[in-house]
C-alpha cells in the first residue's frame, strides 16, 4: 500500500468490481479513455483473474480518498502496463471513476503516488502515458506533476464520429528527483521480478 496525505493506492480487491462496472457504464468517465463500451460483471471478474495472473508489481491498483472521518472511499485505480524491465520504462494510467471527487486534487496526488512507486520503488528510468488531447483537464495535471510532452499522435482515436488526437507525454527518473530531491537516489540495478501475484 502507498499511502499519501489524501489519497491512498492499495491492491484492488473482488469487492471493488461492482464500482468499477458502474463507473465505466458512464460515458463521461469513458470519454477520458481509450474504452468505447463499458463492461459488465462478468467481463470485469474475468478481467480481476487476468489482473491476478499478472505480476505483484504490475498488477494495477485502487484509488482510495480520505474522508473526513478517517474512513478511505474506494474513487479510481491506477497502475502501470507492461513494464519494460530491460529498459526500465512503463508506460501508466488513471481513472478516477467516482466523479464526486473531481477537481479536488485526487487524481493529481494519486499519479504523484504512483510516480513515487515507479522510480522509487521499482527503480525505473522512464515513466511515459497517453492522453486525449481535449482532455484539458488531465494535461494540466500532468504537466503540473512536470511531464514533458513529447509527441502527438494525429486522429488517432474514432469515438463518436470524430477522430481526436492524442498526446504523448514522458517523465524520466532525473527529472523526478529533481523535483523530488528528498528522496535518496538508488541504484542503477533494476528491480527483479521475484514477488508472486497475490491470489484471492
Amino acid at each position: 500500500m502507498i499511502v499519501g496525505k489524501a489519497v491512498r493506492l492499495r491492491p484492488i480487491e473482488r469487492d471493488d468490481l461492482p464500482r468499477f462496472v458502474s463507473w465505466l457504464g458512464d460515458p463521461e468517465v469513458c470519454a477520458s479513455i481509450a474504452l468505447a463500451l463499458g463492461p459488465g460483471l462478468a467481463q470485469e471478474e474475468r478481467w480481476f483473474e487476468g489482473v491476478l495472473a499478472q505480476p505483484a508489481l504490475e498488477q494495477p491498483l485502487a484509488v482510495d480518498v480520505l474522508h473526513e472521518d478517517g474512513s478511505w472511499r474506494h474513487v479510481g485505480s491506477a497502475g502501470t502496463h507492461g513494464i519494460d524491465w530491460r529498459n526500465r520504462a512503463t508506460e501508466i494510467g488513471l481513472v478516477i471513476g467516482d466523479n464526486a471527487v473531481w477537481g479536488r486534487g485526487v487524481g493529481t496526488e494519486a499519479v504523484d503516488l504512483l510516480l513515487r512507486h515507479a522510480f522509487g520503488d521499482l527503480n525505473l528510468h522512464r515513466v511515459w502515458l497517453r492522453v486525449f488531447a481535449d482532455n484539458a483537464r488531465a494535461r494540466r495535471v500532468y504537466e503540473k506533476l512536470g511531464f514533458r510532452h513529447e509527441g502527438t499522435f494525429r486522429e488517432a482515436e474514432y469515438r463518436s464520429g470524430r477522430y481526436r488526437g492524442v498526446e504523448v507525454y514522458g517523465m524520466l527518473e532525473s527529472e523526478w528527483r529533481a523535483r523530488n530531491p528528498q528522496v535518496g537516489a538508488r541504484s542503477a540495478r533494476p528491480v527483479r521480478k521475484t514477488a508472486r501475484p497475490r491470489r484471492g
